[in-house]
């Protein structure tokens, strides 16, 4: 996601640390530094961060080595000047919303410690950009499947075909494409798939067909540059649910990486053939409101074990797909890690493959590519009040990172039979 090579923050560090050092000013050694990334997204909302350094013996100020002394973090984080950006928006996301666009960063160091009035001894600009060189993007509007496809770089000097992937986000709906095309950088054809507020999709997701699903997954199967026998799923919240129920239900998934998904069906009924899962039920008395004023919603859903209510689960123990769950242990959108768990006892006392469970302290619901901000809470449209998620932001940060290393080697490993670990690059 730099500029060099869409690798998230593969370079940054560097990039970041050579611009203060190259084009600084010198006042001495050991000299106080102040540098301050601005980011604006696509929809004008302005991130900003801010950390106190002290410069080296000769003046220099390199991120690798220096370690901050208070603003937005302490300590040695490299990265830290992206991953604690803050939005000037209440509750306000990042999200690339065109990939064929870079995020630009603007640093610039100031003299002294204070955020605001010191002599600016530095300016640089940053591009982060989601498309490495080579990768191609199609739009897909095939059937019923509108989604969009990338493919990695060198299949038009006949490398392919690749390792296939479905990339599904969650209950906000719409098109989103930079984890896709990020992956496809990477060696896979990942597929980011659209199920509803997209084109003429439905509006709502208060009911689902699985055929529509099934679509998609033949669709990518048939594609001449995509290697069977089967195909990856990746899935975040409501499309990690998806997900899941995919792979009980659908022919030719190999594997799936389930991040902070349920095993319960929830918001809608979803379909397939003649079988239909309704939503749990969920109590609203069970919301909770912080001393911060956002509501803590962990606690509505039912616990599905027994009663009615098992009608919901998603039947799990009909899969022979191999699963990665990633679970962020402070997840308050729901209880991510009670239903990894209750997944690998179902699939386990039926026979099937036990699931890799790979659980993040301190980390909340929205697992992103590296060094996306962390988000404390975002509105949701059932709610007079923005929802809490979960988390603390270094624990979030470095979470995204290693989650990020960990996805692929699964998907190396079991779409393509590389088993070698992929580097954890900041």
């Amino acid at each position: 996601m730099d500029g060099t090579n869409s690798e998230p923050g593969a370079r940054g560090p560097q990039l970041l640390g050579r611009a203060a050092e190259h084009r600084r000013a010198r006042p001495g050694p050991r000299a106080a530094r102040h540098a301050a990334p601005a980011l604006r997204d696509e929809k004008g909302a302005l991130f900003r961060a801010h950390a106190r350094y002290r410069a080296d013996a000769h003046g220099e100020l390199d991120l690798a080595r220096a370690p901050a002394l208070g603003g937005s973090f302490t300590g040695l984080e490299p990265m830290g000047l992206l991953w604690a950006m803050e939005p000037d928006r209440p509750f306000w996301r990042l999200i690339k919303r065109d990939v064929q666009t870079p995020f630009v960063v603007e640093l610039e160091v100031l003299d002294g410690h204070e955020p605001d009035g010191g002599r600016q001894l530095a300016h640089a600009v940053h591009e982060r950009h989601f498309m490495a060189p080579g990768v191609r993007r199609v739009p897909v509007r095939e059937g019923r499947v509108r989604a969009t496809l990338f493919l990695p770089p060198g299949f038009l000097c006949g490398l392919g075909p690749f390792p296939g992937i479905i990339d599904l986000f969650g209950i906000g709906g719409g098109l989103l494409e930079y984890r896709a095309s990020l992956l496809a950088g990477k060696g896979f054809a990942v597929m980011a798939l659209a199920y509803f507020k997209y084109d003429d999709l439905p509006k709502g997701a208060d009911t689902l067909h699985l055929e529509y699903f099934e679509e998609a997954v033949n669709f990518l199967l048939g594609h001449p540059q995509v290697k069977g026998p089967g195909i990856g799923l990746l899935g975040t919240s409501k499309g990690a649910q998806l997900c899941l129920a995919m792979a009980s239900f659908l022919k030719g998934i190999t594997a799936a990486v389930i991040i902070n998904g349920s095993m319960i069906n929830t918001t809608g009924t979803l379909y397939y053939k003649e079988e239909s899962l309704p939503p749990v039920g969920k109590n609203l008395e069970r919301v909770r409101v912080t001393k911060d004023g956002f509501k803590d919603i962990i606690d509505i859903l039912n616990i599905p074990l027994e009663g009615p209510d098992q009608k919901s689960m998603i039947p799990v123990e009909r899969s022979d797909t191999t699963f990665l769950f990633l679970v962020g242990q402070d997840d308050h959108n729901w209880k991510s890690e009670f239903y990894a768990r209750e997944a690998s006892k179902r699939l386990q006392a039926h026979g099937k493959e036990k699931p890799q469970i790979i659980c993040y302290p301190k980390t909340g619901h929205n697992i992103e590519p590296p060094f996306f901000p962390w988000s404390k809470a975002t509105p949701n449209s059932h709610f007079d009040m923005p929802v809490i998620l979960g988390g603390e932001p270094r624990a979030h940060a470095m979470a995204q990172v290693d989650a990020w290393q960990q996805l692929q080697t699964f998907f190396h490993k079991h779409l393509s039979g590389d088993k070698r670990p992929v580097p954890a690059k900041l």
